[in-house]
């Protein structure tokens, strides 16, 4: 049995291997570049459900960005969203607060929060993206730049996440190895919907492109609402393309263990087709492949082998996504933290910017 398991993961790795030296030498990564033709008029549209801590931070970026519009949309905030979001409005009339209607029936609260936000902007380009983002200078007209470039009619960012405890560094490489290890990026011009990608973080779309694909409405009650969304774009017949943040755009998702997890959880189980018998298995192969592979070498050296695999994939992954090299250290660790975030995403329900929702 063991041997068979040695052998499934080695073929495992080796294929995240492959795919991940593929994207590694190919992978898009955001950069600062002129535009050739006319800048189009952008809407930066921000869904901010008690975003106030985030966007004291984040506000000062979008003003950097020399968009025709800023909208802020607070979705029945119980801290001081809309404070802060009127005190940046009273300095330039470009940020303009919405307050939000109550979500109907059958809308996620992101869905229905960008719905709104699309409904009341302006622009030509529609760019939707988090209260947590941090925008460099320069970061909007690079995401124009390759709308432009590749005639896209979708762009989405996956900003470089900024990690300050254990807990983020050992966790949140993971989302960059998903998107890295698993979807080799020439999939991404193909003409199959399936084969899409996208970060509701940072999604850009041409207003054409946007209402082809039917707006938020069409994914209204998809937890993987940027995923379907791109999807639908492309299905369309619009051509969508993917970028990483690289130095012009980062965030920092989360700043506890506790959030991580409600985080993580609330998607985990969409990437494995809803079926809690994926979700284990799923967990007992990245148990294996990461960090019981060592004492298993005890017995069998080549499980050696399978651990070095790992830490040359964090390695490479790191390299491209421009974090720090010696995490690597942290690699068997992960499978252990993770092991609340899969709990938490096999449960029936769960709780997300105070709403509760059921799977």
């Amino acid at each position: 049995m063991l041997s068979f398991l040695l052998y499934f993961v080695l073929f495992w790795l080796g294929l995240k291997l492959f795919v991940l030296l593929i994207n590694g030498a190919v992978f898009p990564v955001l950069r600062r570049g002129p535009l050739q033709g006319k800048r189009p008029t952008v809407s930066l549209l921000v869904p901010a459900r008690n975003e106030a801590h985030n966007l004291v931070e984040t506000l000062p970026g979008f003003l950097l960005q020399g968009v025709e519009e800023i909208l802020i949309l607070d979705d029945h905030s119980t801290d001081a969203t809309a404070r802060v979001v009127e005190q940046f409005s009273r300095q330039d009339a470009r940020v303009r607060l919405i307050a939000g209607l109550p979500k109907p029936e059958g809308w996620m609260g992101k869905t229905w929060a960008c719905q709104q936000l699309a409904q009341a902007a302006r622009g030509e380009v529609l760019i939707f993206t988090d209260a947590d983002v941090r925008w460099g200078e320069g970061g909007v007209q690079a995401v124009l730049a390759r709308m432009e470039q590749e005639k896209a009619g979708l762009v989405s960012v996956y900003p470089r996440q900024i990690t300050l405890t254990l807990p983020e560094r050992v966790l949140l490489p993971l989302i960059d190895d998903v998107l890295l290890c698993y979807l080799p990026y020439p999939m991404i011009s193909t003409p199959f919907p399936s084969a899409a990608a996208a970060n509701g973080q940072v999604m850009a779309f041409t207003r054409l492109a946007y209402l082809a694909a039917g707006g938020h409405a069409a994914v209204r009650g998809e937890v993987l609402e940027d995923v379907r969304l791109a999807q639908k774009t492309k299905a369309a017949g619009q051509h969508i393309t993917l970028a990483l943040g690289g130095r012009l755009v980062a965030v920092r998702m989360y700043h506890s263990f506790a959030e991580i997890v409600e985080g993580l959880g609330k998607n985990l189980i969409e990437f494995h087709g809803r079926s809690r018998l994926l979700l284990a298995l799923s967990y007992l192969g990245h148990l294996l492949a990461y960090t019981l592979c060592w004492p298993l070498a005890l017995f069998d050296p080549m499980w050696l082998l399978v651990g070095g695999m790992g830490l040359v994939e964090r390695l490479l992954l790191n390299l491209k996504t421009g974090r720090e090299w010696w995490e690597v250290v942290l690699v068997p660790l992960a499978p252990l933290y993770a092991t609340p975030v899969y709990l938490r995403s096999g449960q029936r329900r769960y709780t997300w910017k105070g709403r509760e929702y059921s799977r």
